[in-house]
């Protein structure tokens, strides 16, 4: 099953296998350069169906540091447009993930400590549905008034228009990880009284807003993704597979047409068990329930565990990302492993 083309509205994938956003710090004013091309366009080389950009901003205080990618002006467009055409010359399809970072933008670079460092000019204040910061040492955020989360939605939608003319396939939008439609999702984050926070309908009003917009840009022919953190492991005190599922039915109704099933982020220093397939168990029961196709995401490293997610019914394609990382070229791999017969880029047939 893991070599099996999925469908996706108009798109054809042709195998089960993506490439996870991640980030990679290595922008300059949010513009894709070599290093993406070439990072990208290895992973299209190694034949995953699906390669996604690392979470790309709407907003330049949006970003999570201000190394990552934008599409928050209609110069980003040109760069990844050459992306794009380099993995489809490869078979690849070409995603993108919207991003916004709310209270936890503005840190460095990993390498350089990760730690919140003070916003540039353009970045002030960041921003997050309530002013609460993420953790001590951390900015506190300025609460967006409703003009203001407006605004954010029509970036969205913005950002959208400028991934169709890049030539992007499909699109996901960051809703997990504790970055700003997660911090709105989450009672953790979200302690407002108006229209945007208290209910569950109120709380999910952001993302369904954001949904709305992007869809009156994005064809109805192309894909739409949202990547949830399906729980934020705090025992019913924040956001639950339960409230996964009833969300994952109502974006389904707006067009939506896979979630990418990750979890946390919201809070720090959360215990959870990192294991083999951790989150699958919330992708199987999102698949079922809601019903709406899953990817499923988390120390996935083999092909058999892989094709054991998707024979067991547990999601409709897998992502990698730590296992893209140590091997561009999972999927020729992965084919070899399970016998199935793939193409190979000719320039490699000689090593087949």
């Amino acid at each position: 099953m893991l070599f099996a083309p999925l469908v996706l509205r108009s798109l054809t994938l042709r195998n089960r296998i993506g490439v996870s956003p991640m980030c990679q710090y290595s922008s300059t004013d949010g513009f894709a350069d070599d290093w993406h091309l070439v990072h990208l366009g290895s992973r299209a080389v190694g034949g995953a169906g699906l390669v996604h950009t690392e979470a790309t901003a709407v907003e330049e205080r949006g970003r999570i540091s201000a190394a990552d990618l934008g599409i928050y002006r209609d110069e980003h467009v040109p760069p990844l447009a050459r992306i794009v055409r380099f993995l489809h010359t490869q078979g690849a399809a070409a995603g993108i993930q919207l991003a916004h970072a709310g209270r936890k933008a503005s840190t460095a670079r990993p390498w350089e400590g990760g730690k919140p460092v003070d916003p540039p000019e353009g970045w002030r204040p960041i921003v997050a549905p309530s002013a609460i910061a993420f953790d001590a040492g951390y900015q506190t955020p300025a609460a967006l008034d409703a003009a203001e989360i407006v605004a954010i939605v029509a970036a969205f939608a913005i950002g959208a228009r400028r991934a169709l003319a890049a030539g992007f396939d499909l699109i996901e939008i960051h809703a997990a990880h504790g970055y700003l439609i997660h911090e709105f999702l989450s009672p953790i984050a979200n302690r407002r009284d108006d229209q945007w926070g208290g209910s569950f309908d109120n709380r999910t009003r952001f993302l369904l807003e954001i949904v709305r917009a992007i869809r009156t840009v994005w064809p109805d022919r192309l894909p739409l993704a949202v990547r949830l953190s399906t729980t934020d492991w705090l025992g019913g005190e924040g956001w639950e597979v339960e409230d996964s599922i009833a969300l994952a039915r109502r974006l389904g109704r707006e067009g939506v047409d896979l979630i990418d099933c990750s979890s946390g982020g919201i809070a720090p220093r959360v215990p959870i068990d990192a294991g083999p397939g951790y989150q699958t168990a919330a992708a199987a029961r999102i698949r079922a329930e809601a019903p709406i196709a899953t990817a499923a995401v988390g120390v996935i490293t083999s092909a058999a565990q892989a094709e054991h997610i998707l024979r067991s019914g547990q999601a409709d394609m897998v992502l990698l990302a730590r296992a893209m990382l140590r091997d561009p070229y999972f999927a020729l791999h992965a084919a070899a492993e399970l016998g199935a017969d793939i193409q190979w880029p000719p320039q490699y047939l000689r090593a087949r």
